[in-house]
């Protein structure tokens, strides 16, 4: 049985169109709302469909702050925690939207017991030599005081050698994964018996981009990974986040193999939306 693990701030109706498209299936939906949000509004998701649950323990997300990384963690530990038993846990954004049938999905998980489907680069790569600048200095993302800044050059003029603990390979890409549940409990165990983990990441600039990666990555479960996230996603704009996706985009995203697709924006283009439900249904 798969889980979806929706991470999103807003209620609207694009979020309903995806729980729609989700639920057709033999499986649950969990959706983390921003602890920085009202839940007026989200109730009406999970009115009498049994199949939508919101997480309790919601955390105040800042966007490339660890708060994102503790969110996930948070909403793996009530999934995990739950009387029901999954095989996979499937992470989405509220701006993300299949590509294909549920059937199809669960098809091919099932041919694919065990494993994660995860993105990671390693050492020597562009994405790599970046990653070194996020966690090389200190920063304090999460924290919103005056001066703020400076505290973060200062620090980071006195902590120049910051390294990762338990000498792990840092491996990441895209923090969007679909992870195998066994995968899920060891990670949810390793953060637990390893404080050092959090303390180390929760300085660190876009920690959700490596985190669950990394861990997996330097465990015995390695060749259990997957190096495809199943996604598609479009960063030809080069900015800071991927291409809003368009009715223009339509034939790229029938013809990318993947089962999801991020990102859509209803209120840009609501009708690549029209398109994909007709090209899945």
């Amino acid at each position: 049985m798969l889980a979806h693990l929706i991470l999103t701030h807003s209620a609207t109706t694009q979020l309903g169109r995806l729980l729609a498209q989700l639920t057709k299936g033999a499986c649950d939906v969990y959706i983390h709302i921003d602890g920085k949000v009202d839940l007026k509004g989200f109730e009406v998701f999970c009115r009498n469909n049994k199949q939508v649950h919101l997480v309790e323990n919601r955390v105040r997300i800042n966007w490339g702050g660890f708060s994102m990384v503790e969110a996930t963690l948070a909403s793996l530990r009530e999934i995990m925690d739950s009387d029901r038993h999954y095989r996979f846990i499937n992470l989405l954004s509220g701006a993300d939207y299949p590509l294909t049938n549920v059937a199809d999905v669960e098809r091919f998980l099932a041919g694919h017991t065990g494993k994660s489907f995860m993105e990671f680069e390693k050492s020597g790569t562009r994405w790599w030599l970046e990653a070194q600048k996020k966690i090389g200095r200190i920063h304090l993302t999460d924290y919103r005081f005056k001066g703020k800044h400076a505290v973060e050059r200062l620090l980071s003029a006195f902590v120049t050698n910051r390294k990762i603990p338990s000498g792990m390979e840092l491996v990441g890409r895209s923090q969007w994964f679909t992870m195998a549940s066994h995968h899920a409990a060891y990670i949810l165990e390793t953060v637990e018996q390893q404080p050092e983990l959090r303390r180390f990441f929760r300085y660190t600039w876009g920690a959700d981009e490596f985190f669950f990666q990394t861990i997996l990555y330097n465990s015995p479960f390695r060749h259990e990974i997957i190096n495809d996230n199943l996604r598609y996603i479009d960063w030809s704009e080069s900015g800071a986040s991927p291409k809003t996706l368009t009715t223009a985009d339509f034939d790229k995203l029938r013809n990318s193999g993947k089962f999801y697709a991020r990102k859509f924006d209803a209120g840009v283009n609501s009708y690549i939306l029209d398109q994909l439900d007709e090209f899945i249904s």
